[in-house]
């Protein structure tokens, strides 16, 4: 690691003066995660189980539990089958920061909060159609299974649906 690494690798809330270098992260990556204006960030945000970021925009991870009043198609999949979960709606790494252990940490941060909180799984999409080789090795290796598909979006987007079990926090 380089010496500002360790700087940049502390997760963090996403806080209103990174707001606008987090929405371009966002939508630089818009195939994989869907285009947002300014107000929609900050209202996800607001509503969010967890809404973390490493550095100022290296990268970010917004996640919703099953109360959140949110109109994704996917997080509704998860709400009709599922009394208890936290749904992981976006994630993205810049370019330059790929390769740290970023989407990793966030990642391990959400499943602390999460099982804290009585969550027994985290669930999310990985798109199949376009596909997402990337995304589909990196939840495999975090312990995530396939438990759905859907066509959406007119039939542009083909996901999966996955999940990962919490462990119970010890009584």
């Amino acid at each position: 690691m380089r010496p500002d690494d360790e700087r940049i690798a502390v997760v963090r809330a996403i806080s209103p003066d990174s707001e606008a270098a987090i929405l371009a992260l966002n939508n630089a990556h818009a195939t994989e995660l869907s285009w947002l204006e300014p107000a929609r960030l900050t209202s996800l945000i607001g509503r969010a189980f967890r809404a973390r970021r490493i550095g100022h925009a290296e990268a970010f991870l917004l996640a919703f539990d099953q109360a959140a009043d949110y109109d994704s198609p996917n997080y509704l999949w998860f709400r009709e089958r599922d009394a208890r979960f936290v749904y992981i709606d976006r994630v993205a790494v810049a370019p330059a920061a790929r390769g740290r252990g970023h989407a990793r940490r966030l990642y391990l941060d959400l499943i602390e909060a999460a099982t804290a909180h009585g969550h027994s799984k985290i669930v999310c999409e990985v798109n199949s159609e376009p596909p997402n080789p990337a995304s589909d090795a990196f939840h495999a290796a975090l312990g995530f299974t396939e438990v759905g598909e859907a066509v959406i979006h007119g039939g542009r987007k083909t996901v999966r649906y996955l999940m990962r079990p919490l462990a119970p926090e010890p009584t």
